[in-house]
């Protein structure tokens, strides 16, 4: 008998499903007994599991601190203060730091004099302003003689650690890299240490950095432009709203004070998790963690965000006209992952966007041949408040976003009127069984999942409730949710439309 091909892929799924679940019984058992959770007495959370498969361990520091929580006025300063952690401290990256100190001191009265004479409005002053510039870039002359460039990551790299990295979001902030498991001691130091007394040295420098990096990923970029006033469209007061690279106003303006303001308010010991995964001893690392990372400060945990995004009652759209590849996407709001139906959206995201299987996919690109990427995503730009639940298309050649549009709102409609079949219900569930075991398969991805659970949950065990939520999921919930989600007046839309096409082609849609 023959098989369909989707019938061939759920058997074959099923069929992997069926090995895996008792390797994931076995894990989660494993886990309790091989995972150490120990809260400092500055209130720093610090997890540890023991896999001595390699003589490797890997490690993750979450900051629950992002974008969300800079203030008007000074967005992209938590991804500045990423930078900033891999400068060094008054240790690591200087000549002399008694010296230094005093020479960044003078760069930030001299910066500051600068900074509020050229934002005067009523009596500017073009010839003091040049002479108060000119003083500050002097100071940042003399600063940089005591610099020693980049020693933080060469002393990683020396010691044989590999992919040292960092990323802001606009939930939080993360470090990690990976190290022999001989040089445990040596993380616990240096780790602590960029926390303890990390110092914002070339910090105008990294300032023009991060301003290229906006250039490249915004200003240069339509699609980058376009999501930009599509969040701010979304979003009119809750922080999701705002760019984590920055306005370009404000990466011109914010100081190294103002990033040494937010790592104060927020890198405290209550607001970090550290997960280590590998070839090592909890009892030894916990030991190591009381020793150095209880060196950083005790400390209040920052208050939570206030800002509440209110509803939207009518759709909004945005249209970026540019000589360039046209694109759509739209955005619903949903709830944050701490709604009871967080896991109705992850089942829905599954069928209309994950890959080649989703809905969106075998329906524009591979059945109608109008669009060249169809998928999408929920928890956008994240997830931990109120958020977007996002679908978006790249035409191909000869056709238009209002085909994209037309389509993809014919698939929500499917959804919506309950066209869900156990099959692919059983798909998802089964996926998303198996995507677990995948995501545990690494030191790196595991610790990254350890720290993010505990730091969002309170409990690290949340990695495997996610998929036990999955499976209780119906097709009276999709329905539900669809229905009182991806409605007109909660709708925002987004269309780059192409200035270089003069005329609608043939088949398109005016």
């Amino acid at each position: 008998m023959k098989i369909p091909l989707r019938g061939l892929a759920l058997a074959m799924a099923v069929a992997s499903l069926s090995l895996a679940l008792p390797a994931l019984a076995q894990d989660v058992a494993s886990f309790e007994k091989r995972i150490k959770v120990e809260t400092l007495d500055n209130g720093l959370t610090l997890i540890v599991m023991e896999r001595p498969e390699a003589p490797v361990f890997s490690f993750f520091t979450h900051v629950d601190a992002g974008s969300t929580q800079e203030l008007a006025g000074q967005t992209g300063l938590a991804h500045m203060f990423e930078h900033m952690a891999f400068k060094g401290t008054d240790i690591i990256g200087t000549t002399n730091y008694v010296e230094e100190k005093k020479a960044l001191e003078k760069v930030e009265v001299t910066y500051h004099a600068y900074d509020i004479e050229r934002r005067m409005l009523a009596r500017h002053d073009d010839a003091k302003v040049a002479a108060l510039e000119k003083a500050w870039k002097d100071a940042i002359v003399e600063a940089d003689t005591f610099v020693v460039k980049n020693e933080f990551g060469e002393i990683v790299e020396r010691e044989g650690g590999v992919g040292l990295n960092a990323g802001t979001s606009s939930d939080e902030t993360v470090y990690f890299y990976s190290f022999p498991e001989n040089r445990i001691e040596l993380w616990a130091y240096l780790e602590s240490e960029r926390f303890l007394k990390p110092v914002m040295r070339e910090f105008y420098k990294e300032r023009d950095v991060v301003f290229e990096e906006r250039r490249m990923r915004i200003e240069s970029n339509p699609i980058g432009r376009l999501i930009e006033q599509f969040l701010a469209a979304s979003f009119t007061a809750h922080p999701y709203g705002w760019a984590t690279v920055g306005w370009p106003s404000d990466l011109k303006s914010y100081s190294a004070s103002d990033a040494k303001a937010f790592f104060d308010t927020y890198y405290v010991p209550s607001n970090m998790v550290v997960a280590v995964v590998g070839d090592v001893k909890a009892d030894e690392v916990i030991g190591l963690a009381k020793t150095y990372f209880g060196r950083l400060p005790k400390s209040p945990k920052p208050e939570p965000l206030r800002t509440v995004e209110p509803p939207q009652t009518a759709e909004r759209t945005v249209v970026l006209k540019d000589p360039a590849q046209p694109f759509y996407i739209e955005g619903y709001h949903r709830p944050s992952t701490y709604d009871p139906d967080d896991a109705v959206f992850a089942v829905i995201s599954d069928l209309m966007t994950a890959g080649r299987t989703s809905r969106l996919y075998r329906a524009l690109v591979r059945d109608k041949k109008i669009a060249a990427v169809a998928a999408g995503f929920s928890g956008f730009p994240g997830d931990k408040y109120p958020n977007l639940f996002a679908f978006y298309a790249v035409p191909t050649p000869g056709h238009t976003p209002a085909e994209m549009q037309t389509a993809i709102r014919g698939e929500i409609e499917k959804i919506k009127t309950g066209d869900v079949t156990a099959d692919e219900l059983k798909m998802v569930k089964t996926r998303a069984k198996v995507n677990l075991l995948r995501g545990l398969a690494n030191n790196q991805g595991l610790a990254n999942q350890l720290a993010t659970a505990q730091s969002r949950f309170g409990d690290w065990r949340q990695v495997f409730r996610q998929v036990d939520d999955i499976d209780r999921v119906d097709a009276a919930a999709i329905r539900r949710i669809a229905n009182a989600t991806f409605v007109e007046s909660n709708r925002t839309v987004g269309i780059v439309e192409s200035t270089k096409m003069a005329t609608a082609p043939s088949g398109g849609q005016e």
